[in-house]
């Protein structure tokens, strides 16, 4: 009985030719392909497996597609010998179906460029006409961009048949594209992108101007065959002046020496100058590959062995250390680059100095690195140590300011503790330092951050306050400013000279330390000197001040960069002490000490936070067994279920409010 497909077979399969032909456009036509290899091949295995279930849905279907139809910017030509594509294979399973089967085990195994496909046609001799693959029986006209690329031959050398048409790759090296993208306003993706747009250009000196290479590897019509296999063919090759992929090419004759050869293939992949993303295996004589033939769009004789499109090897040239907007140090891989799943990478995530030592990772390693979407690159693991390799040491200072860098007990990041002082910091230091919290200065968004830092105006918080007096002439002239926006910003930084304890201790961006604990902070010590000279031990009798928090606040004001950042910012402003706060004597939370947590319905956190205090309570951030009450919100966390194990009273808005009530 013949098995007939259903409406959701026959949509499904609809809706993944129409991806194919989309992305074919994308990938052939306009050298901009807008998925990865990997999706790519998932969804044409899916096409074609329903295509071998349902065999009438192969007559225009995924198994007798190759590539696009060609551009009209160009005159086309037919093939006088089709161009096919080549069947791919993802695992030793698909390559022995495939292997079983051959009536020669006699393999050829090359490897698969990742460039353009080209067909360059030689009569006696002469180079007459180069074409793209196109759609496999028509290709587009590049003659003139082929002659450009000292690889292909303009006339052949040596023993030449009267007609002979030459098939191969046009590529470029990762180096030669590193140096393209350096210096072009337009920035290719891949290498196999940038030798695409260079070949299909119709200008040959755009062509010319870009340097690209080109390996031959096969065949189209050809007049007079005089060589047997696949491998005698290369030799030909290399006679008449063509270059070819012989350095790593390899003989087989069994299925584990395919797999040895592919193993080995992805292990040296680092070192190969240009990008493959797979071998083809070939039955080497060639009257067998005569008789076997060809499906509607690949040969039987020949397999793509595709290799993992997300992960790839590649060498570890050094580790270095990128300093993040709140001090914390990050190892980064500095890679030799490699093309995985379409994206050349040359940086990968190390996350921290026990990660580093998890892997046992030493520069000059060859590591798989793993890329998925668009997370960011990581090495997942070593896949050869380099020989005699050194440890990584941690720096113990910052390599952008010189500041101390800190590890905090039971802490895995390290830190560098100069806050307001180094460059890698000062933009998101900067943004706290003026936020609603902190000085509150409207007018100084991060895109004016930005400029003035990047204009060397602003090193440090002080120079906000001579920034119109040193600049305001020249802050005019740039966009968005003028005479009004310029004194408007004068204003809210003159404003801003007098500050409250509280607000600065928030605003110079002490780790740990929020609004809460910085009022906390003010209360107890009453002025700045109180705070900056107080001990650690002193620090922890405050309530609310917990041993991560004072250790940080004696770390923050012993570093010698932000004490002379403090120093000159106290030059340019006053700060209001604090009453050192005592519990109102007849409040009803007189002596109460109370954690907010959580979303409250009918109050904002300092709304709720200043209620307390009018009502005599002291308001800290963290449960402890000293709390008397926790006032939990919607989305209660951590802090809620410790007091409910410390069996703590708690209170809802409405136990709140009732409380309120009463005083009223």
């Amino acid at each position: 009985m013949k098995n007939v497909p259903d409406l959701f077979i026959l949509s499904e399969h609809a809706d993944l030719l129409e991806k194919l032909k989309q992305w074919d456009i994308a990938y052939h036509q306009n050298d901009a392909p807008i998925v990865d290899d990997a999706t790519y091949d998932a969804v044409k295995k899916r096409a074609l497996e329903i295509e071998e279930q349902y065999p009438e849905l192969a007559k225009n279907g995924a198994s007798t597609h190759v590539g696009a139809a060609v551009s009209n910017k160009f005159k086309s030509y037919p093939h006088s010998v089709p161009m096919l594509s080549i069947s791919d294979v993802f695992n030793r399973g698909e390559v022995a179906d495939w292997f079983d089967k051959l009536p020669s085990k006699n393999m050829f195994i090359e490897l698969k460029v990742d460039g353009v496909s080209y067909a360059a046609r030689y009569e006696d001799g002469i180079l007459v006409r180069g074409l793209t693959r196109g759609s496999g029986t028509h290709g587009e006209d590049i003659t003139e961009n082929l002659k450009t690329i000292p690889d292909i031959p303009q006339r052949l050398s040596g023993n030449f048949p009267p007609v002979v048409e030459v098939r191969g790759e046009v590529y470029m090296t990762r180096n030669d594209f590193i140096a393209l993208n350096a210096e072009s306003e337009k920035q290719f993706a891949n290498p196999r992108n940038a030798a695409a747009g260079s070949l299909r250009q119709l200008n040959p000196a755009i062509t010319a101007a870009r340097k690209l290479s080109a390996f031959a590897y096969t065949y189209g019509e050809i007049s007079n065959r005089t060589f047997e296999t696949q491998s005698e063919y290369f030799d030909v090759l290399e006679s008449w002046g063509f270059k070819t992929t012989r350095k790593w090419a390899h003989n087989a004759n069994t299925l584990d020496e395919i797999q040895e050869i592919y193993n080995n293939t992805i292990l040296i992949r680092p070192d190969i100058p240009f990008d493959i993303d797979g071998l083809v295996i070939k039955v080497n004589d060639i009257a067998v590959q005569e008789k076997m033939g060809s499906r509607a769009n690949s040969p039987r004789w020949e397999v793509a062995y595709k290799f993992p499109a997300a992960q790839a090897i590649t060498t570890l040239r050094d580790i270095t250390i990128q300093v993040g907007r709140t001090g914390v140090l990050t190892p980064v891989a500095e890679l030799e680059p490699i093309n995985i799943g379409g994206v050349v990478v040359q940086r990968a995530t190390l996350h921290n100095a026990d990660e580093i030592k998890r892997l046992n990772i030493h520069v000059g390693d060859k590591v798989v690195v793993q890329r998925a979407g668009d997370v960011i690159p990581q090495i997942v693991q070593v896949a050869e140590p380099a020989q005699n390799a050194t440890e990584f040491v941690f720096p113990d200072t910052c390599p952008v300011c010189g500041g101390t860098v800190v590890q905090e007990s039971g802490m895995v990041a390290r830190r560098c503790i100069n806050a307001l002082g180094c460059p890698a910091q000062i933009i998101g230091e900067l943004e706290h330092f003026v936020s609603r919290k902190g000085f509150d200065i409207d007018g100084l968004g991060t895109k004016q951050l930005e400029n003035f830092v990047a204009r060397g105006w602003i090193k440090t918080p002080a120079d906000i306050f001579t920034l119109i007096e040193n600049h305001g002439d020249e802050i005019k002239k740039l966009d968005g400013f003028g005479d009004k926006s310029v004194a408007n910003l004068n204003t809210a930084i003159e404003n801003a000279r007098n500050i409250e304890l509280h607000r600065l201790l928030f605003a110079i961006g002490i780790p740990e330390i929020g609004v809460v604990t910085a009022k906390t902070l003010a209360r107890a010590f009453g002025t700045l000197d109180g705070v900056r000279t107080a001990a650690a031990w002193k620090l922890k009798n405050v309530d609310g001040i917990g041993d991560v928090m004072a250790d940080e606040i004696v770390s923050f004001f012993a570093d010698e960069h932000n004490s002379n950042a403090l120093d000159a910012l106290l030059t340019q402003i006053n700060v209001r002490d604090a009453d050192v706060a005592q519990p109102t004597p007849n409040g009803p939370l007189a002596g109460k000490k109370v954690v907010l947590t959580g979303t409250l319905g009918k109050y904002t956190r300092d709304a709720a936070k200043e209620i307390l205090e009018q009502m005599g309570a002291t308001v800290t951030g963290s449960v402890s067994a000293k709390t008397d009450i926790v006032l939990a919100g919607a989305d209660a966390g951590s802090k809620l279920t410790k007091a409910e194990q410390l069996g703590i009273t708690i209170w809802g808005e409405d136990d709140f409010e009732r409380a309120i009530n009463t005083v009223e």
